[in-house]
């Protein structure tokens, strides 16, 4: 955090306490963390991390089936 914090001058309290506000908020929030699976931490921490990772799988095996027809369209076009 500090070096993210420190790449900008401040010239009052209140400018550091809101950019170290919004530094936090986007960790816990927006930035997806490797160690958790490419969660946030918000999304752990309220329990939905099964649900998205489940929702992912889905998404990653329609995605597989449809590239396979494509796949053989072509394939089919070709001959």
């Amino acid at each position: 955090m500090k070096n993210v914090v420190k790449l900008e001058n401040f010239f009052h309290p209140d400018q550091l306490r809101e950019a170290i506000g919004q530094f936090v908020d986007r960790y816990n929030n927006q930035r997806y963390h490797g160690s958790l699976n490419n969660l946030t931490p918000a999304n752990v921490y309220v329990g939905r991390g099964a649900l998205i990772l489940k929702r992912r799988e889905q998404i990653k095996t329609q995605t597989l089936k449809q590239r396979k027809i494509q796949y053989l369209n072509q394939i089919f076009i070709a001959l």
